[in-house]
């Protein structure tokens, strides 16, 4: 049995998680991390001496990282409907990915940790400010990319690429700060929207 180590409402973990939908994976899951069992304890560093979620043993396989999981597991199960072997469509596709985890994230951290988690240093107005300038700046971008090239971040079918990405977008709709109309942005939204695994995982009442 696949086994998932991490919370639930971690975006990171919710990443595996989503990906466990779209290729309908059953999975066992603990709970780990902050509001549960602290992933310095002895039974987690056993597995991962990281420290961080999610973790996953597939079979003996311990492998951390969020999105490499995700390629992992469309590897693994062939999708390549979803993380094409092809080098320049493979290279577009991890592209989403590795901006999900980078610029696209910077400007979140702030916003949510300060303003929905309270988190110090991430309070601080001037902070939680250039965090919500950022985070719109770079929702603008996808916004300006989806115009041209939709109806998903890596073309015309949805990939690995839109997991990420699709994670930071419902948490940028979801949290209330003063924030531009995007309509690509939002249509694509709903696009994600559709998908069962995102209902679930995605837009399912959790920021």
């Amino acid at each position: 049995m696949f086994k998932i180590y991490g919370r639930q409402n971690s975006l990171n973990v919710r990443k595996v998680l989503w990906m466990c939908g779209e290729i309908g994976l059953d999975y066992e899951r603990e709970d780990w991390g902050r509001d549960h069992r602290p992933t310095s304890e002895q039974p987690f560093m056993n597995v991962s001496i990281f420290g961080v979620v999610p973790v996953v043993d597939d079979d003996g396989f311990i492998l951390r990282e969020s999105n490499t999981i995700v390629r992992y597991l469309a590897t693994k199960y062939g999708r390549a409907d979803l993380y094409p072997t092809e080098p320049r469509a493979r290279a577009l596709v991890e592209q989403w990915m590795d901006y999900g985890n980078t610029d696209l994230g910077n400007g979140m951290r702030p916003v949510f940790q300060g303003m929905v988690m309270g988190i110090k240093p991430h309070g601080l107005p001037e902070v939680v400010a250039w965090g919500a300038a950022d985070w719109n700046k770079q929702m603008g971008r996808i916004d300006t990319h989806l115009k041209g090239a939709g109806p998903y971040l890596a073309g015309a079918g949805f990939t690995v690429g839109d997991i990420p990405a699709g994670l930071m977008v419902h948490r940028w709709m979801t949290i209330d700060f003063d924030k531009p109309k995007l309509p690509a942005l939002e249509a694509y939204y709903k696009r994600l929207c559709e998908r069962p695994a995102f209902q679930a995982h995605g837009c399912n009442g959790m920021p």
